[in-house]
């Protein structure tokens, strides 16, 4: 099963893996909420509009893993501010623990390109918007392709490709290959950068 007849299934399966996997990350997630707290202050979460399914915004949600902006401490640029515990955060995708309820929600799927900034919409050639065609995911076929290392042309190649091959198989793969990148901690940033450079992209 594939493309648009997969979708109803995938949606199901969602709602059931996130809803299992946020019951099992739930002792795993207080204990995160609170050495955010204490090491990094409030809020512990980070939330941020991002477009979805049809370039509709929703809120997502992680925990953070940066300080405030503060000029007076040098802290300005995401390197800066991006503490040694918060890279611990995102190399191990800790910090994206609280995306599940997303997911349950319905702004995401488990798999799908990811859902960038808001800002990027009018960036985006014709054929880089199809990524939006579907749910954007937790993890996605750019990410186990090389996540962050990839260029931004690779990675939304790698966004289109998924939406015209997604299948149940497909997400199986996604999914496993996902456990082994984070295992490995691949890819985590692009090369000299503290996450992923800015999209400057073209007009549509």
């Amino acid at each position: 099963m594939r493309g648009c007849a997969y979708d109803p299934v995938k949606r199901a399966m969602d709602i059931v893996v996130a809803g299992i996997l946020l019951l099992l990350t739930a002792p795993v997630q207080a204990l995160l909420a609170l050495l955010i707290r204490r090491k990094l202050g409030s809020p512990v979460f980070f939330r941020q509009p991002r477009p979805g399914k049809n370039e509709q915004t929703f809120e997502l949600a992680k925990f953070r893993t940066m300080l405030e902006p503060d000029e007076s401490r040098g802290l300005i640029s995401d390197e800066q501010r991006l503490t040694d515990f918060g890279r611990l955060l995102r190399s191990t995708s800790l910090d994206e623990l609280p995306t599940l309820w997303n997911v349950v929600k319905g702004d995401m799927s488990l798999v799908g390109p990811r859902p960038l900034l808001v800002r990027y919409l009018d960036r985006y050639t014709h054929d880089q918007a199809r990524r939006h065609e579907v749910r954007p995911g937790i993890t996605g076929l750019a990410q186990v392709s090389g996540r962050n290392a990839l260029s931004w042309d690779d990675k939304f190649a790698k966004d289109v490709e998924y939406v015209d091959t997604r299948s149940f198989l497909l997400d199986l793969k996604i999914l496993a290959l996902t456990v082994l990148k984070v295992a490995r901690r691949d890819g985590i940033s692009a090369e000299g950068e503290a996450t992923m450079r800015e999209f400057t992209g073209v007009q549509r």
